[in-house]
């Protein structure tokens, strides 16, 4: 091996770790990033996590989230993949999330070498491609899995390039190992927008590959990729056949209903009916970014920043307020939480930043870097953006959202932005290659570098000199503020004041930003003058640039991911501290019962989770039916009146033994107090049998059923199952029983005891893809079926039986063994790339 070839790219990867770390130094504190959907995700899986820790099993179901559903995107191993066991190594060489950080920049840089750009270049592209402000964003989320199918994708670009350039085995391999990693982050999402891009890209090089005769070339190339693909995809062969199947009945899934909830139960936009598949409309582009906001991308304060920010004493807002006579302390702890984004989108965490410098980078080269993937770069940019618009450019994306296959599986559009950032940062790199490697004149610089000064630079002074030309500076939530204020002070007029004054500290913010992109696109500019008038030298040139870049970059980020972001794992600990009303539920030993917390938005919040089995959770892959359940008969008594009409039949049918409640105050000027535990002595508890049952026609039916279901007594049932309770004749008897006798997430076994033959309804999700629940009836297997739209029911004959219930996927049995060939054969395969990449080198 050649050390002094190889030392640029080890100090490159040092220097990665180091500025990951840099970034992220509370953890060489031991303090943790305080993530939300982390969070969330612990509470989610502890049920299967603390179970595996006891068997070294994995249950793939759980009982603590939506009643009960599978695990398959909550927690789980591959053993026999190995893309998944490197991707669980590779997360653990640095702390989290620096990793991710490291992960991301690792990715850029490898994208940039395949493509021949100095290590210099290619280090600075890395930096930028990994400090994209909405990346940084997605991070301090707790969006990792996005982070990591970030991390691998310009990895993949680099492999398709290489094997389209006539390097087969090398580009190949190398989509074939980054392509594996890319499924271990298991966001199918960013890999599908990712697909879109390197498809478009593999058409163009294949249309101009047959035009000038290369047609042998380019079916070795497709061939090698190809294979890649489908070994990359075989090592996640269970995974993916996981959710392949369990896709089909979430909400990304087609429902059977054609009616709606009732208007008035304010049920989210998310569960309404979507009879061709796939997600609502109106959900799926709820998160839609605006297309004049789209500057944001050069300016970070374009639309103002997060939807909730501070200003200073310095403000108008302030002067104003102390100005009309509130009180200098109120007015201060007013500005610390105003409504300061006055974009499109309800609400956001903070701007899609790009980087002005990077922005700038990017025009340039599409004036000065010749070849098809500056059009690419281009195209796909323009792309993901206009993606990312979702409902304010219908035109566009209503038509694929209706026709194009998969595209109405997914929501928050936006995260588009993010992908956004691989061709801006290619291109302008490729800019920078171009001037460096062509050592490029000043003559011939002297008008391109002008034109893009002009459209960057130019632009960005423009709008700070004339902020009100390009917009209002008027938000979504201006009018709730004006009549709070109003309310306040009791004065139309005065709140107006307060409000057109917080309008000008938009103002100020934005010009502050505009002047500052401005300043650093020329600054960038006449270093760039300097370097191709050898008035400076590369030595001096590059580290500057990369001074400039991480300047601009961070000075953004921290704005919305710093050292607050951080806290102690005592902190983080607190989260999960059972509360009195956990700790009485969890004093109550029964083998298995459900808790409903009516304190939180109990279907968006996982903490009850953390210690209980749950009717609520957080998972973005719910059941269709349990959503619409929850639709159509909780959230409308909930919000309505808790003992509104069959309110608690639905609830006893799941076995809901404690309902979890916010205490009263004790006067009217006090805090809510503590949550406190009810018990629900109508809990049917694990299994019941019932007197008698109806059938019915369809999911429809079934569902309006439930209105006035007494499901302590009656079961309703899909026609579907008609055939399976042919010739049942329930004869009700009291000395009649069933009960569970042994709880594991995955298999479940009950006693039955009954003097004739009897109908079972069981108060467990249903779920039967393909045949994953087994019940056995004293070792013989027989078929189950549904009851009151979501739940198991089992026609149980006389006599006293043990019943289980196992849950076996055949994607986890088989899949497991096409894991394990895929992953030696895509050993073999890159070993057999690597020998002959050696081989060509001995021979060039």
């Amino acid at each position: 091996m050649n050390f002094k070839r190889f030392l640029p790219h080890l100090i490159a990867v040092i220097g990665f770790a180091v500025l990951a770390v840099v970034y992220c130094s509370p953890v060489l504190k031991g303090k943790r990033l305080n993530q939300h959907d982390i969070i969330q995700s612990v509470a989610a899986s502890r049920e299967v996590v603390e179970f595996h820790k006891q068997t070294g099993e994995w249950a793939w179901w759980t009982n603590s989230m939506f009643g009960g559903m599978p695990t398959y995107m909550i927690a789980g191993d591959y053993p026999t993949s190995l893309t998944h066991k490197l991707g669980q190594y590779i997360n653990l060489l640095l702390p989290d999330p620096a990793n991710y950080l490291w992960l991301l920049m690792l990715g850029g840089y490898i994208l940039l070498l395949a493509l021949g750009v100095n290590s210099w270049l290619s280090a600075l592209g890395a930096v930028a491609y990994a400090f994209a402000s909405y990346t940084l964003l997605s991070l301090e989320a707790g969006h990792v899995s996005k982070i990591l199918a970030l991390a691998y994708a310009p990895e993949i670009l680099a492999g398709v390039i290489l094997a389209l350039r006539g390097r087969y085995l090398a580009g190949a391999a190398l989509t074939a190992l980054f392509l594996g990693l890319e499924l271990y982050a298991n966001h199918i999402q960013i890999t599908y927008y990712l697909a879109f891009g390197i498809i478009i890209y593999v058409l163009i090089e294949s249309i101009v590959a047959i035009r000038e005769g290369r047609v042998r070339s380019l079916v070795l190339s497709l061939s090698a990729l190809a294979a890649a693909a489908i070994l990359a995809v075989g090592t996640h062969s269970t995974r993916l056949w996981n959710a392949a199947d369990y896709v089909t009945v979430t909400t990304r899934g087609k429902s059977e209903l054609t009616i709606s909830p009732k208007s008035e139960t304010g049920a989210p936009a998310a569960t309404a009916p979507a009879p061709s598949g796939g997600l609502d409309k109106e959900y799926a582009f709820q998160y839609s970014y605006g297309i004049g906001e789209t500057f944001t991308l050069l300016i970070p304060n374009y639309a103002g920043g997060p939807t909730v920010g501070s200003l200073t004493t310095d403000s108008e807002t302030y002067k104003k307020m102390t100005g009309i006579g509130v009180d200098p302390g109120m007015a201060q702890q007013y500005v610390q939480q105003l409504f300061l984004y006055h974009g499109n989108l309800y609400s956001q965490s903070g701007p899609a930043y790009a980087g002005a410098i990077v922005i700038f980078l990017f025009v340039l080269g599409l004036i000065i870097v010749p070849g098809r993937l500056k059009w690419w770069s281009l195209g796909i940019a323009i792309l993901y953006i206009a993606w990312a618009w979702g409902k304010n450019f219908p035109a566009f994306n209503y038509l694929l959202f209706d026709y194009f296959p998969g595209f109405n599986k997914f929501r928050a559009v936006t995260m588009t932005l993010t992908l956004a950032q691989l061709p801006l940062v290619l291109l302008g790199i490729l800019a920078l290659k171009q001037i460096v490697d062509k050592k490029l004149t000043a003559a011939q610089l002297n008008r391109p570098l002008l034109i893009s000064l002009g459209v960057t630079a130019g632009l960005s002074l423009l709008m700070a000199l004339a902020p009100t030309i390009f917009q209002s500076f008027r938000g979504p939530n201006d009018e709730m503020m004006l009549g709070n204020l109003e309310q306040g002070l009791q004065n139309k007029n005065l709140a107006e004041q307060v409000v057109s004054a917080m309008v000008d500290d938009r103002v100020g913010m934005f010009r502050a930003d505009a002047f500052r992109s401005a300043f650093l696109i020329l600054v960038v500019g006449a270093l760039i003058w300097l370097f191709v008038r050898d008035r400076i030298k590369s030595v001096i040139f590059y580290p500057v640039l990369m001074a400039l870049m991480i300047f601009d970059l961070f000075n953004v980020d921290k704005r919305y991911f710093n050292n607050d972001d951080f806290v102690s794992k005592q902190s983080i600990q607190e989260t999960v501290t059972p509360t009195a009303a956990d700790e009485q539920i969890l004093a109550d030993k029964a083998l298995d019962f459900r808790v409903l917390d009516a304190t939180s938005s109990f279907m968006s919040d996982a903490k009850a989770s953390y210690f209980h089995k749950s009717l609520g959770g957080y998972n973005a892959v719910k059941m269709r039916r349990y959503q619409e359940l929850a639709e159509f008969q909780l959230y409308r008594n909930l919000r309505q009146t808790p003992d509104a009409p069959n309110y608690f039949n639905v609830i006893n049918m799941l076995n809901t033994k404690y309902l979890i409640t916010q205490s009263q105050p004790t006067n009217q000027q006090q805090a809510p107090g503590p949550p406190v535990a009810q018990p629900n002595p109508g809990a049917l508890g694990n299994a019941w049998f019932v007197a008698d049952y109806r059938l019915v026609p369809n999911a429809n039916a079934e569902m309006q059923a439930l209105d006035s279901l007494n499901t302590r007594q009656s079961a309703v049932v899909d026609q579907r199952f008609a055939e399976q309770l042919s010739g049942l004749k329930i004869q009700p008897d009291s000395a009649n029983v069933i009960r569970l006798t042994s709880y594991k997430p995955n298999e479940l076994t009950y006693e039955s005891n009954a003097k004739s033959e009897q109908l079972a309804v069981f108060s467990e999700i249903y779920y039967n893809v393909r045949d994953e629940w087994k019940v056995t009836v004293d070792g013989q297997e027989m078929p189950h079926l549904r009851a009151n739209y979501v739940l198991r029911a089992l026609r149980v004959p006389a006599g006293k039986h043990t019943i289980v219930f196992k849950f076996d996927p055949v994607s986890i049995r088989v899949g497991k063994v096409v894991d394990l060939v895929c992953s030696l054969l895509i050993i073999a395969f890159i070993g057999t790339a690597v020998f002959f990449e050696r081989k060509r080198k001995k021979s060039a």
